[in-house]
């Protein structure tokens, strides 16, 4: 494979790292690595019409993924996913709605993005155990791609996730353990766990692949619409907050090839009930303050102290975006009537942010006439 990779960045002290051994996260400034490519060779090789011929999968970018060979490569058919536009008076009333349909990725949701990516990369640097914690579908997606990639998966999810998560985990191989409390509880006692058994931690942003795949929603999003067509505000349902990163590394790295100039306005949509992004993006902070009892019906959304949250806010701000806090029947509300009206299986999560676009709107934060885009992020699981 054609991977430009050069080094691992730590954005807070620009220490830079190489990717072998295997690394997590930089220790002494608790911040997520950020992979480096030569963006001059990327320029020369990633053409139009080379781009054009190649499959309408994640291989399409391998110069800007970390992926060096082709044995290394672990895939359930990733397919470039559609985007559908929708006729909204209510959500678009004179502009343009348009949804990622990333339920459709292999195990429904878009966390395959990620891990395809991660479990690839860990694969290629000699890892053989890889352990998650999980509010439920990245512990899915972790299972099944180590099942695909013969890797050893252990899986850590409070007890309210939901039950099609777990039974996903288990059917695919992978050892579950939950864990009293929330996602951060899993975390703790996983980390401790899968430490005295040589496991590689996938957590999101405490390893640096897993938003190089992210990173892919915003380049097939480009290839797709092209320069023009382009959104000008993206509402993302955010929990880890690896898709806000991975999106702007997408729009940067376009912008750096010459082919996008202006970036859509990112938009963070998250519960009343667990809304630590949102609630630092309106304080001006530089670091999220944690949630104490995090609640919301979105399991996804349930994440109460995004790891490396400076990435994050950064990458929010960076495009003059922002956050908002959705009420949970707002939420419950937003399902059904979008699911009833436009017959589009939708989860809480992106329930979420159909119902902050609504909230945005009415705030004059999205103009009537723009073109906006919400992120499907998976299917309806109950």
């Amino acid at each position: 494979m054609a991977s430009l990779l050069v080094d691992l960045l730590c954005p807070s002290c620009r220490r830079s790292f190489s990717e072998v051994p295997a690394r997590t996260y930089c220790l002494e400034c608790s911040r997520t690595l950020l992979a480096r490519y030569d963006m001059e060779a990327a320029k020369e090789k990633m053409t139009r019409a080379r781009l054009r011929g190649r499959p309408g999968d994640l291989r399409r970018f391998e110069e800007i993924l970390p992926i060096r060979t082709v044995q290394a490569r672990v895939s359930l058919g990733e397919t470039e996913t559609p985007i559908v536009r929708v006729s909204d008076p209510e959500l678009a009333p004179g502009g343009e709605l348009l949804v990622k349909m990333d339920g459709y990725l292999p195990t429904g949701t878009f966390k395959a993005r990620g891990m395809a990516i991660a479990v690839s990369k860990a694969k290629e640097l000699g890892q053989r155990s890889l352990f998650v914690p999980t509010a439920g579908n990245a512990g899915a997606a972790l299972a099944a791609y180590a099942a695909r990639g013969g890797l050893r998966s252990l899986v850590y999810m409070p007890e309210g996730a939901p039950e099609s998560a777990r039974q996903q985990v288990e059917l695919y191989g992978g050892e579950l353990r939950t864990v009293p409390g929330h996602i951060g509880d899993a975390g703790r006692l996983g980390r401790e766990e899968a430490a005295r058994r040589g496991a590689f931690d996938m957590s999101t942003l405490r390893e640096p692949w897993r938003a190089e795949g992210k990173k892919t929603m915003g380049l097939e999003m480009f290839w797709a619409l092209g320069r023009e067509g382009m959104p000008s505000a993206i509402l993302y349902p955010t929990g880890g907050g690896t898709g806000l990163l991975g999106m702007h590394r997408a729009f940067s790295q376009l912008r750096e090839m010459g082919w996008l100039h202006d970036f859509p306005r990112l938009y963070a949509a998250q519960a009343e009930g667990c809304a630590p992004v949102v609630e630092a993006l309106r304080r001006g902070r530089e670091r999220i303050a944690p949630v104490a009892a995090p609640k919301t019906s979105a399991s996804g959304l349930r994440v109460p102290a995004p790891f490396s949250s400076e990435d994050i806010l950064a990458a929010v701000r960076a495009t003059k975006g922002g956050g908002v806090a959705v009420p949970e029947e707002a939420i419950e509300s937003s399902v059904r009537r979008f699911m009833g009206l436009h017959g589009l299986s939708v989860a809480r999560e992106t329930g979420a942010a159909l119902g902050g676009l609504k909230i945005l709107r009415e705030e004059g934060a999205i103009d009537r006439q723009e073109r906006v885009l919400v992120y499907y992020t998976g299917l309806w699981m109950g």
